[in-house]
């Protein structure tokens, strides 16, 4: 079973070619809006709002949407209940059938918020059915950072992958994500991405890695033929039999050895 949690830039879509099978909207909130028939012009609800919210249209006020935070402190102050909270409907979530097994993967709107909330709903949707279907494992595609969607996709896994580039930024953003797996408490192993391109930074992760005891499962080397597999919209195992392709496979027989 397969779940991509990276829903503000979703790309296991662009190499699976899924076919979808469902599709539902994400509700991520609510949002005012103002029932003009009933607006008095009064100007208490602006008064209340403390996000600029509402502005004035003529006879009555309207409420606009992208500023609205949907603390509905307008609603309560409305002396002549004009206003009211309507689902905010922040983007889509999908389950696909793909060459590999059904995908959970979603879209938020851009600009919308509660990212980690769509990803608990992409992996719950995904979990649900591994349960049914009695699925081996359920691999989540995580997304960058250390924020609300990643947190959300930690939770609850048996183990942790994390991708280490050998480069300044990637050995920083590297100790974040460690940081952050371990205060959840989730078992982490190391794989190094395009290990070849500075070998002195690279003997520093695998130092990093003895002082830390988290065992280093893949090192990969750099190929051109990932750029090609990407361009093809291909996973690379499936385009080459190269040193990155072999690479790659090794790390998968070593994970799987370490899941059973």
């Amino acid at each position: 079973m397969l779940a991509d949690a990276d829903v503000d830039a979703a790309n296991l879509e662009l190499l699976l070619e899924p076919r979808r099978v469902e599709t539902h909207d994400f509700v991520g909130g609510q949002v005012a809006s103002a029932d003009e028939t009933h607006c008095t012009n009064c100007g208490v609800c602006v008064a209340a709002c403390r996000f600029g919210a509402l502005e004035a249209a003529g006879e009555t006020h309207r409420v606009d949407a992208l500023a609205c935070e949907g603390c509905a402190a307008c609603v309560y102050a409305c002396p002549t209940g004009a206003i009211s909270m309507v689902d905010r409907v922040s983007g889509r979530c999908f389950r696909s059938e793909t060459r590999y097994g059904p995908l959970f993967h979603a879209r938020l709107t851009p600009g919308q918020e509660n990212s980690g909330k769509l990803v608990t709903q992409v992996k719950q949707g995904a979990r649900l059915q591994a349960l049914d279907q009695q699925a081996d494992l359920l691999l989540v595609d995580g997304p960058p950072g250390i924020g609300c969607p990643t947190i959300a996709a930690i939770a609850g896994a048996d183990l942790a992958l994390l991708v280490a580039e050998p480069s300044v930024s990637g050995i920083h953003d590297w100790g974040r994500i460690l940081g952050t797996i371990r205060l959840f408490g989730v078992p982490a192993v190391v794989c190094i991405n395009k290990a070849d391109i500075n070998p002195a930074r690279t003997d520093q992760i695998r130092a990093l890695c003895a002082e830390e005891h988290l065992p280093l499962v893949g090192v990969i080397p750099f190929d051109l033929d990932a750029v090609e597999a990407t361009v093809r919209r291909r996973p690379l195992t499936e385009h080459s039999a190269g040193h990155a392709s072999a690479a790659l496979r090794g790390l998968w027989h070593g994970l799987r050895q370490r899941l059973e």
